[in-house]
């Protein structure tokens, strides 16, 4: 697809920027992974951390389908943040008149609501918490229970990190650290990705407790590198909290680009949806010529 114009819209949900595209109104088949990096390469293209394509849905029970490109090119199955764009997008273009929309992402259904303040609730749906699904390996990894959950240690270069597993959808590996401004995450972040006991990788999460209602995070997202926030991130580390016993629901979670509400009703089922509340705004608009 060399020499096609796209219309794009760029947007950020607490500093995670997106490149959003109407694949309803234009032809996006064809663009190849080096074409989505190149897109979101902040020097030779747009610049953001993911892409976020609107498309029509192969399910009924949908009005969108919602695919999700990693600035390296790669399609993930989620992005927390990015729904809320999602949203926001498809209601400012007039794609819809709900305020409440479901859209089909790789593994679910998901309800996204745009309330009266501007912000985005997103049923992100239950965590997924067995190993097999998320997917994780813990043969072989040293593990102790900690509340309602299994930790792991997880060996890298110079020392051992103990981590807890969670899905929202994607694959994240949550640890405690007690200063996340000095935390090793560009160091460790890596190393954690591609650590071998995660066959799809993995986003890495480093949680700083506050009170049992509030936590700052960052996380080293698998192929983008650290975000100035990631909705999941913060989904499956305020789980971690509370399956740890460190945490009670909502949890207020500060990022280095804003915070997000985050709630899950656990103690009647763990099977019970995690929902996320921040913002989502658009930044600007253009058109840009595929290389």
């Amino acid at each position: 697809m060399t020499g096609t114009r796209l219309r794009f819209t760029k947007m950020h949900g607490a500093g995670n920027d997106f490149i959003v595209l109407n694949g309803i109104s234009q032809d996006l088949s064809g663009i190849t992974k080096e074409q989505w990096a190149r897109l979101a390469h902040r020097q030779l293209g747009i610049g953001a951390d993911q892409i976020l394509l609107v498309e029509k849905p192969t399910v009924a029970e949908a009005e969108f389908r919602y695919r999700i490109f990693n600035s390296d090119g790669g399609e993930v199955e989620q992005c927390g943040n990015g729904s809320r764009c999602f949203v926001r997008f498809v209601r400012e273009k007039g794609l819809t008149k709900n305020k409440t929309v479901k859209v089909q992402v790789a593994h679910t259904i998901l309800s996204l609501t745009e309330n009266d303040d501007g912000q985005v609730t997103v049923n992100m749906g239950a965590p997924i918490l067995t190993n097999e699904r998320i997917p994780f390996t813990s043969s072989g990894l040293q593990e102790k229970i900690e509340g309602k959950t299994n930790l792991y240690q997880l060996e890298l270069s110079d020392h051992a990190v103990w981590i807890n597993a969670v899905s929202m959808g994607n694959p994240h590996a949550v640890q405690i650290v007690q200063d996340v401004d000095t935390a090793p995450v560009a160091k460790d972040g890596p190393q954690i990705e591609t650590h071998l006991a995660f066959p799809k990788k993995v986003n890495a999460g480093f949680m700083q407790i506050q009170n049992r209602h509030e936590i700052k995070l960052r996380v080293f997202e698998r192929g983008s590198g650290e975000t100035l926030a990631c909705g999941t991130g913060a989904c499956a580390a305020v789980v971690s909290g509370i399956l740890r016993g460190h945490l009670d629901s909502p949890v207020t979670v500060h990022t280095r680009g804003g915070d997000l509400s985050i709630a899950w009703n656990s103690a009647s089922s763990a099977q019970n949806p995690v929902m996320m509340t921040g913002p989502a705004q658009t930044v600007f608009e253009g058109e840009i010529t595929l290389d």
